[in-house]
């Protein structure tokens, strides 16, 4: 009797989940703070599904997984909601729409990119990119750098990334070293057996340099997925370490202009996989670069949420997050001063960066309408030196 009522609740709950994460997915521009709290508003001001405590809660399970922060959060917030279907649906909701998006543009920069305004278009959008991963790299900072210790390791990591270090090695030797001194400064040491981590150092061999083809993609992209702490930002590191030096796929233009695609997109800056897959494979190679970056989050969600209240009690997960963390800011810094050798070539690019990065930082300008202005800024010269 109680059967029909019950499936009917279920269904109702599970269609909520499907409208918000499709909407949000069409519509979540600003990155992943952005996305964070407009959930937020979804969720706990406007639907009350949970309430703020529980909402802060699943937000640092996922800041003690890999993945991308705001695409876990929807998937928490669909498990907690309407069950596994509801993992499954708000994930893919929140993904999808970016994931048409980006596919479509990779498209049109394959068809029209060697035309010169889009050389143009580009050249005045990469600067905004540099300065938006600035400004990022600012905000992250001011919370990651949590006294000396975090500050020198994040030093560290910069200057070894710098000179040729392995990007995966420094972030779990970065992430196991504070945890080490951690537990050296609060005695600890009893209780290291529990913490958990994936000791992925050794694929460096396994992803050298070779031909492309989709089962590569594929398991570089599940890698890189399974691995990456921190903002959306840090897959830049991970993207150039593998796709331009290890694998020689891209170069450092095309990575610039599928990070600015990333930028401009609604939804996950992790589409980024599915513009790269395009240029690399087509369609096929959007698919299956998307589906590579993305699964281990799924899965790590599933696993890891009925344990949420005892990773957040522990201060082991704590410590080995702020290693993460700090390495992640690192590696992020590295990459932006590499990309600023590409995108920075002469004194509007610069100027369009100091801009971008004042305006951001001083006046929150929604970065998709800096990067509006960027491109604009491009045409704008080619027009005048045309």
């Amino acid at each position: 009797m109680d059967e029909k009522p019950e499936h009917s609740s279920r269904q109702k709950e599970l269609s909520e989940v499907i409208r918000l994460f499709l909407r949000l997915g069409f519509t979540a521009f600003g990155g992943p703070a952005a996305h964070i709290a407009l959930m937020r508003d979804e969720v706990v001001a406007r639907r009350k599904w949970l309430k703020d405590p529980e909402f802060l809660d699943l937000l640092g399970a996922t800041n003690l997984i890999p993945g991308p922060n705001s695409t876990e959060m929807a998937i928490h917030l669909g498990y907690l909601r309407a069950g596994l279907p509801g993992l499954l649906a708000a994930g893919a909701c929140f993904i999808i729409p970016a994931l048409l998006i980006v596919t479509v543009l990779a498209w049109a920069y394959v068809r029209y990119g060697a035309a010169p305004e889009a050389g143009w278009l580009l050249y005045g959008i990469k600067p905004v990119v540099i300065a938006i991963i600035l400004q990022a790299l600012w905000n992250l900072g001011r919370q990651a750098v949590k006294g000396l210790l975090t500050g020198l390791v994040g030093i560290t990591v910069l200057v070894l990334y710098l000179i040729g270090f392995n990007e995966i090695a420094l972030l779990f030797g970065a992430a196991l070293l504070v945890m080490i001194l951690y537990g050296i400064q609060h005695r600890r040491f009893s209780g290291l057996k529990s913490v958990w981590f994936f000791p992925l150092i050794g694929l460096k061999a396994f992803f050298a340099q070779a031909p492309f083809s989709l089962p590569l993609l594929f398991f570089t992209f599940i890698k890189i997925g399974s691995i990456l702490y921190g903002s959306g930002y840090v897959l830049l590191a991970f993207l150039r370490a593998d796709f331009v030096e290890r694998l020689g796929w891209l170069n450092e233009a095309q990575l610039i202009d599928a990070i600015a695609v990333g930028q401009v997109t609604p939804g996950p800056v992790f589409t980024t996989a599915a513009f790269i897959g395009f240029l690399l494979g087509g369609v096929p190679g959007a698919l299956v670069a998307a589906l590579g970056i993305f699964l281990p989050s799924f899965l790590f969600v599933w696993l890891v949420n009925p344990f949420i209240p005892r990773l957040r009690r522990s201060p082991w997960t704590g410590a080995l997050l702020d290693g993460a963390n700090i390495a992640s800011l690192g590696l992020m810094a590295g990459v932006t001063l590499q990309l600023g050798q590409v995108s920075l070539i002469d004194p509007l690019t610069i100027l369009l960066a100091l801009l971008s990065a004042f305006l951001l930082l001083r006046f929150k300008v929604n970065s998709v309408w800096l990067i509006l202005g960027g491109g604009a800024a491009g045409l704008l010269k080619a027009l005048l030196t045309g």
